[in-house]
């Protein structure tokens, strides 16, 4: 390496010699001179590059050392300084690459450092779509883009169509010519917006469908992350708060006996037992009012130790921090909102528990219930059942042989004033479960006799019994105060209290509410270790009975609770509507224009066909009617016959599911209520009408039928349509007149005297008829006249009323047969009609207005096919789904749909299960703890 870097130095020296030479010689004449050779004029004063280049080349062969010849010193002295120049522009380049590569090496190892401290997203890749997914994604986004801009240049067209139409007028037949084809071309234009929409509509449901799916992708891969970091572990009291929060949702009705201790606080009304609470639980959660009763439903209270002084109910996330007064007073709403939301029917107090937890530092754990204080007198505003209600739910909680029954006694008033005492009294007649709280001592130092509160405290002023007795203050009468600021005040009340001080009054132990609220914790939780196995095998034997009993009556299924069932359901009535989105365009069609005519078919012929055949102008009445017909009453009928179909074809799916092997009957009634809840909400979109009316009067527009067979459907059409009226005429006259003379010998069958009567009428009403084929609809008045007189030789006497009764079925019956026969001989005229038109021999009027008929039948049923299919079946569906939404938040309305035997029992099964596992969960957990 380093030879090759000295012939590249010698190389680039020796080149550098050279062009130092040729510079020198051709800018300084001196230097020229010295060779010996003189440049001649021509050659120097022509720029001749043979004269330049001889004396270049003369210059040098001087120059050479081997024709005896040595440069001068200064020519030397310059080769020399380009030397020194370019060797030290090497060097340079050299350290300049060489400090690059180095740079470079030590670059690349800090990124890659960098790179390894950052942290891992390849969770990332599996939320976010990737690929051909994304490419996908952004495609559909560009031709969504490309759609919303057609839609809106083809809207552009149709305004302009329509203000060009409006701005021509029709007043020539040049005009109506451009009229007309302006009209086609809006026609044309509003299809097509139907179709972007529709388009547009889809893709932008599909873009949707696929960003929900992205979404909970993301938030499971997030879910799993954050859960599989951190295991949080409950505590003790929580897991037990939790079995009594089972049972209270199981026991609502009291069917089943739950002993389970918890702490029952119950007293007067106003005796201060929320106060207390909230002293236990060192925060003001409840809310207060002057005088009128607040408590209207059980309040159960978790109370646990943790670091920060919160509150949370069981069915909500968020946590009220109570060391903010904003927080207090939004919690305090929240409970009177429960507690009058609990009350129902014109009640006043509520069953229903409201269940929160309080957790902060220094809290006993236990699980306390506030219920509503006892009255003696209720006012006007009170249910007539409401102190007995009280009494009834205090019996129940204090019942319960494990519950420890916390007695507030109001000290500021008359002992022999309370209600509470007899109660408590009843419920534990040997105080082995009941703590004696007396409250507003401060009060009751500057009223009572300090002999009487000695002898309630000591349990000898009442005949209760208690297992301890209490004195606390709750406050100084203001609301304002903070519980810190209520406690202080009651220790120093306490300390300073000359009643208090006196000998024999009360042991220092029995008094403030911390010493209460460690009497009542230490007792809460030996209750619970004396109890808590009882309890778990009374719910395993309850648990083993219920599974016995199932597997002898429903030995083939499985124990599926209500929530179970509604999702089957649920799952099984969404997979109609998809069956629904699959029914063929064929079976739409059929559907629609046989639900069509038969809304239709009664409005043809009573408003235009039957009154049309009356006029003298036949065609020109046609015209009119349909005109009339199709602006006002059409386009509403069409919508309610499609909505009509479409609710048939779905009714129709259902049953046909109820026909199936693996149909259960059990979800009958919720799928019957939940379709019925949907359609009732359901209603066709309004433009819809709009939109049939313009194609409806365009199709009416036509009066020329094109083909044969189209002819020949029209006669077919007529003839089923007038066949079909004929034999409901038929059977008008047959209850009108009676069976006939064979039905009356077979079946024993007479005529009653108004029959007979109408078959005298008809008799003289068929003369008139066969004298006049062609009559009117109606009778004169001496055709009337002659009728009546005819009748009454015969001594039938009838009034002109009855005889107009009777003439109406019997020249329907004349008209639809005289029908009948000029559509059999329209069969074989179209070759006739085509060639003379309206001035045709045979009179097919009646054929040509049944084809206009049966051709705004087909166009519609084709409209309303493309409706149901692209809008109102997913519509429905949509429908559909918000009732299942809304039905599977209401428990009432689920246990209303899904009930019998089955379901209550295996409702019951499952219950108990997850009791009884939470029981010996929590057991093992108490288990570890000792």
């Amino acid at each position: 390496m380093l030879r090759i870097y000295q012939n590249t130095y010698r190389r680039t020296a020796r080149k550098a010699v050279v062009y130092s030479t040729k510079v020198a010689c051709c800018n300084h004449s001196t230097l020229c001179n010295i060779t010996g050779h003189q440049r001649s004029s021509r050659g120097h004063g022509n720029g001749s590059t043979n004269g330049n280049g001889r004396h270049h080349e003369e210059f040098l062969l001087a120059g050479n050392p081997a024709r005896g010849w040595q440069m001068p010193p200064p020519s030397r002295g310059y080769g020399m300084l380009v030397v020194r120049i370019l060797r030290g522009a090497l060097k340079l380049r050299y350290l300049v690459l060489g400090g690059a590569i180095g740079g470079g090496v030590t670059l690349n190892k800090k990124y890659e450092d960098w790179k390894d401290g950052l942290p891992d997203m390849k969770w990332l890749q599996d939320a976010l779509p990737q690929g051909e997914r994304w490419s996908q994604f952004s495609q559909n986004l560009i031709e969504v883009g490309s759609l919303v801009k057609t839609a809106i240049d083809i809207a552009k067209d149709d305004l302009k169509a329509k203000t060009t139409v409006a701005a021509l007028g029709i007043t020539t037949d040049e005009s109506r010519k451009k009229y007309e084809k302006l009209q086609s071309q809006v026609e044309t234009l509003q299809t097509e917006i139907m179709n972007v929409q529709i388009k547009y509509q889809k893709e932008l449901e599909k873009m949707e469908k696929e960003n929900r799916e992205l979404r909970q992708q993301f938030l499971i891969l997030k879910t799993n992350k954050r859960t599989s970091a951190k295991k949080i572990k409950k505590s003790l009291i929580d897991m037990y708060s939790e079995v009594l929060d089972e049972l209270s949702g199981y026991d609502t009705g009291y069917t089943m006996a739950d002993h389970l201790p918890r702490v029952v606080v119950v007293g007067d009304q106003s005796s201060g037992k929320t106060s207390v609470l909230e002293s236990i639980a060192k925060a003001r959660i409840f809310p207060r009012g002057s005088g009128e009763m607040m408590t209207r439903a059980p309040v159960k209270v978790t109370l646990a130790e943790g670091p920060y002084h919160v509150a949370q109910f069981r069915d909500s996330e968020r946590e009220y921090d109570l060391t903010k007064e904003s927080d207090l007073a939004e919690l305090r709403r929240e409970v009177e909102f429960r507690m009058r939301a609990s009350v129902r029917g014109g009640k006043t107090v509520s069953n229903e528990v409201i269940a929160m937890t309080v957790k902060g530092p220094g809290l006993q754990r236990m699980v306390l219930v506030d219920l509503p204080g006892i009255i003696s007198t209720m006012t006007v505003d009170m249910a007539s059942d409401t102190k007995d209600s009280i009494h009834q739910m205090t019996r129940h909680y204090m019942s319960n042989p494990n519950a420890i029954i916390l007695c507030i006694q109001d000290g500021s008033v008359d002992a022999e004033r309370s209600n509470v005492t007899d109660l408590v009294m009843q419920c534990d007649p040997l105080g082995r479960r009941t703590i004696f709280v007396l409250t507003k001592v401060d009060l009751a130092e500057e009223l009572a006799d300090p002999d009487r509160i000695r002898k309630i405290l000591s349990g000898k002023l009442f005949p209760m019994k208690a297992l301890g007795y209490y004195a606390v203050v709750t406050g100084r009468g203001r609301k304002d105060d903070s519980i810190d600021a209520i406690r202080q005040y009651e220790e120093d009340f306490f300390k300073n209290s000359k009643l208090f001080h006196r000998r024999g009054v009360i042991m220092p132990h029995q008094v403030t509410s911390r010493n209460l609220s460690l009497a009542v914790s230490d007792r809460f939780w030996k209750m619970v270790r004396e109890t808590i196995e009882q309890q778990a095998d009374a719910f395993k034997a309850t648990r083993f009975n219920l599974e016995t009993e199932w597997k002898n009556n429903f030995p083939r299924l499985r124990e599926s609770g209500r929530d179970e069932l509604f999702d089957k359901a649920k799952g099984e009535i969404l997979d109609e509507v998809v069956t629904l989105s699959q029914i063929s365009a064929k079976k739409w069609d059929d559907a629609l224009t046989s639900k069509l005519w038969e809304k239709l078919s009664n409005y043809v012929f009573e408003n235009i066909y039957l009154p049309a055949a009356q006029s003298d102008s036949f065609n020109t009445m046609v015209d009119i009617k349909l005109r009339q017909w199709a602006e006002q009453a059409l386009p509403a009928k069409s919508v309610e016959a499609g909505w009509e179909a479409l609710q048939n074809e779905f009714l129709s799916l259902m049953d046909r599911a109820k026909k199936s092997q693996d149909h259960d009957g059990i979800f009958d009634h919720l799928k019957a209520a939940v379709v019925d809840e949907a359609i009732r909400r359901h209603s066709w979109e309004d433009k819809a009408i709009d939109m049939l009316r313009v194609i409806q009067l365009n199709t009416l527009e036509d009066r020329f039928v094109h083909d044969k067979s189209e002819w020949d459907q029209a006669v077919k059409f007529l003839e089923s349509s007038v066949n079909a009226k004929l034999v409901q005429t038929e059977e008008t006259l047959g209850q009108m007149f009676g069976p006939g003379q064979w039905r009356r010998l077979t079946h024993w069958q007479y005529l009653t005297q108004d029959q007979q009567k109408r078959r005298s009428v008809r008799g003289e009403l068929d003369k008139i008829l066969k004298n006049d084929s062609k009559h009117l609809p109606t009778l004169s008045y001496d055709e009337l006249t002659t009728v009546r007189k005819n009748l009454q030789r015969d001594n039938v006497d009838v009034d002109t009323d009855y005889i107009r009764q009777t003439w109406f079925p019997v020249y329907r019956k004349h008209f639809l047969q005289q029908a009948l026969q000029r559509a059999r001989d329209c069969r074989k005229a179209y070759y006739l009609y085509t060639q003379q038109g309206a001035e045709c021999e045979i009179s097919c009027s009646d054929v040509v207005l049944f084809w206009r008929i049966q051709q705004v039948i087909k166009i519609t049923g084709n409209a309303l096919r493309q409706q149901v299919i692209n809008r109102e079946a997913r519509r429905l569906d949509k429908e559909i789904k918000a009732v299942l939404d809304e039905f599977s938040d209401d428990e009432e309305k689920k246990a209303h749909l899904l009930t019998g035997k089955r379901v209550l029992l295996a409702e019951e099964l499952i219950k108990v299960r997850q009791i009884q596992e939470k029981l010996e969960e929590f057991i093992n957990s108490l288990n570890q703890e000792k």
